[in-house]
């Protein structure tokens, strides 16, 4: 794999895990919220409404009916991260794609790899259809293609999205009041200084905490645990009371970085049945290597390695196997 040239890609926000950031604050946010006053409440459904961004389908192809809360049916959540970028329509920096089993109680976290080379799908304009890049899914038909081309990708149902502004999360970390870290490597990036030890970063001090990997020794697995003590003091801080009593500013930064097609009552109903399942996380893998194409580098992923992932999945959310499309085409936009 060309590990150098895909690590180059300097300025990418491909984080998964801020992805993660806003959504799981948002769920704690509703969690506390529920033992507020009422117009606490109320201002929660008023930001999950300006939030609420529903797709032209209601059920996925790939599934019988709609998933039911009550019922505790297991389903997938497509997250993604948008870098929109003035000029263009954005592209996703980060995919996530998290499958629940509430029977189970397990959730499964796959990241895709923004680089993977598949094919893209339109279902509204099949003429559309490509080989290429599955971030640029997105600039080519929105939401609507990213979630159609990860479905034909695993060959498995996307139930929900949630879409978030990259930037967004350092909106979060400001209105949650900051974290405090303890920096184990003095470092520069993008114009950000940190020393050693610790010490209090607000929002931007605390994305490119999280995203530095070529000072640090360990590299990716460093910064791994970086992302996840960011998401784990976000978490902390969004628990407790003083923060709750700011839960307007909190509320500000969801509502202006996220778009999803869960309603109030299904977020509701999904933390009151689908909690425990959130407490045993298994993070998956898509292996793949770096090939060069017409001048274009690509993550190139085999079928094969296509098909043992959407078995997985598909066990996961309580489905037969099924053989994954193939991916033949060798077109490009």
């Amino acid at each position: 794999m060309d590990n150098t040239r895909y690590g180059k890609k300097k300025n990418k926000k491909k984080k998964s895990n801020w992805v993660r950031i806003t959504l799981f604050t948002f769920i704690i946010l509703l969690i506390g919220g529920g033992t507020y006053f009422y117009n606490v409440y109320t201002d929660v459904a008023q930001a999950v409404n300006k939030m609420n961004n529903p797709i032209s389908r209601e059920v996925s192809e790939k599934r019988e009916e709609k998933v039911k809360f009550h019922e505790m049916d297991p389903i997938s959540i497509l997250i993604v991260g948008v870098d929109e970028r003035e000029g263009d329509n954005g592209r996703t920096d980060s995919m996530l794609v998290v499958t629940v089993n509430p029977e189970k109680k397990t959730t499964n976290i796959l990241s895709i790899p923004r680089d993977t080379r598949t094919k893209l799908i339109s279902t509204k304009n099949p003429n559309k259809n490509t080989t290429d890049k599955i971030n640029h899914a997105y600039a080519f038909g929105g939401i609507e293609m990213s979630i159609n081309s990860v479905e034909n990708f695993l060959n498995i149902p996307i139930d929900y999205y949630v879409e978030i502004n990259m930037e967004g999360f350092m909106d979060v970390v400001n209105a949650v009041g900051g974290i405090d870290v303890d920096n184990q490597y003095e470092f520069e990036l993008d114009g950000v200084y940190l020393r050693e030890g610790q010490q209090h970063l607000d929002g931007e001090e605390a994305l490119q905490y999280a995203r530095m990997r070529k000072q640090d020794p360990r590299g990716d697995i460093g910064r791994g645990e970086r992302q996840r003590e960011v998401i784990s003091k976000i978490i902390k801080k969004g628990k407790s009371l003083s923060t709750l009593t700011n839960y307007n500013d909190i509320l500000g930064a969801l509502e202006d970085n996220i778009k999803t097609n869960l309603t109030l009552s299904e977020i509701i109903e999904m933390q009151s049945s689908y909690k425990p399942a959130t407490e045993t996380m298994t993070k998956l893998e898509i292996e793949g290597e770096g090939q060069t194409i017409n001048s274009i580098w690509y993550f190139m992923v085999e079928d094969e390695t296509r098909q043992i992932l959407s078995d997985q999945l598909r066990k996961q959310l309580g489905l037969q196997p099924d053989v994954v499309a193939k991916n033949t085409s060798s077109s490009s936009y």
